[in-house]
């Protein structure tokens, strides 16, 4: 059951009630508005200055678990040069890109922003790599994007809208958002990684530009920002005036073609991860070691371990690691230090 913010008569003269008149009156017919969110799981005081979206975007971005994303890995592990991708850069290129396929369909673009910002809240660290282990080792059916609405619900108790969390939670995979702007969410996602992850390997000399295939780049183009225009562009003719978020058929098939070329050439054959073992081994290690030492948690995973159970806490806590406090906590438990004599 969710529960709407209390409500304060000021004679509809709040900002957040002028917001709200100005997205009745200016959204598209298929947008959601503000006003009509199913609420959240907790009662929350009235906020006359912003939307209820609006609150959501802020209460992300002001969370712990928002700003590690800075040192998650995308593609590359620990990245040394500057301009190298990592979880927080895609977060934040997504929800751009997401904000602007919902401003040219006049879809609620505060919705969209929070669903974006808030999508890869619960990635492991070291990637997909770090996910494939969590798999294995706690559950066959952890994922990012359920773990996710766990960070918002339960570890950051964000107290979220019903709209944003759904986008959360629906951002990959087969499922569907409820909203069209968490629909969104799942295209601006795709468009972003395959870009992004095409840029980040050029730099790297891991692919180059006559490797890119023919057949896509013929459609979409041959640089990273045309690639991404012909990308949304597609989107917005494709969806104007419909219930749904789509992408012409020819486009579709190129933004296809694109991605099984990265899955062979980049995420599962490549330099890039050449040093995903080792990743993987300290994520197994960590997991283990934490099982079956409760104690060595920080004592905000207690509550966890009791009520759930020792591995949930596990998961938990190591989800929620940087790449590089994953490999510094290795080190402090497994690495000797030097003793030094007097």
């Amino acid at each position: 059951m969710y529960i709407k913010a209390d409500g304060i008569n000021r004679e509809n003269t709040s900002i957040k009630s002028v917001l709200e008149k100005r997205e009745r009156e200016t959204l598209s017919q298929y947008a959601f508005l503000s006003e009509n969110t199913a609420g959240r799981l907790y009662p929350i005081s009235s906020d006359d200055t912003r939307t209820e979206f609006q609150r959501d975007r802020d209460r992300i971005t002001h969370s712990k678990s928002f700003r590690r994303l800075m040192h998650k890995t995308q593609v590359f592990l620990s990245p040394e040069h500057d301009h190298y991708r990592t979880r927080l850069t895609h977060t934040l290129e997504v929800t751009q890109i997401a904000r602007t396929i919902c401003r040219s369909l006049r879809l609620n673009e505060d919705l969209a922003e929070a669903v974006g910002l808030g999508h890869d809240l619960g990635h492991t660290p070291f990637g997909h790599a770090g996910e494939r282990v969590l798999q294995k080792c706690y559950s066959a059916d952890f994922t990012h994007s359920k773990q996710s609405l766990r960070v918002a619900d339960k570890l950051e108790k964000l107290n979220l809208t019903y709209e944003v969390r759904d986008g959360i939670l629906m951002h990959s995979g087969k499922d569907v958002a409820c909203t069209l702007e968490g629909r969104v969410i799942k295209f601006a996602d795709r468009i972003a990684y395959i870009n992004h992850d095409i840029d980040d390997a050029l730099r790297a000399g891991i692919l180059s530009q006559e490797m890119l295939p023919e057949n896509a780049t013929d459609v979409l183009g041959k640089t990273h920002g045309e690639r991404i225009n012909s990308m949304v562009m597609s989107i917005v003719k494709a969806s104007e005036n419909k219930n749904d978020i789509i992408m012409e058929p020819e486009f579709l098939k190129a933004t296809e073609e694109l991605r099984d070329f990265l899955f062979a050439k980049v995420y599962f054959n490549s330099e890039a991860k050449s040093e995903e073992y080792k990743a993987e081994a300290v994520v197994e290690t960590l997991y283990t070691y934490f099982v079956k030492n409760p104690d060595k948690l920080p004592t905000e995973f207690t509550q966890t371990v009791n009520n759930e159970g020792v591995e949930r806490a596990a998961c938990d806590y190591i989800s929620g690691m940087t790449d590089r406090y994953a490999i510094r906590t290795y080190s402090e438990i497994y690495v000797p230090k030097l003793w030094i004599g007097f």
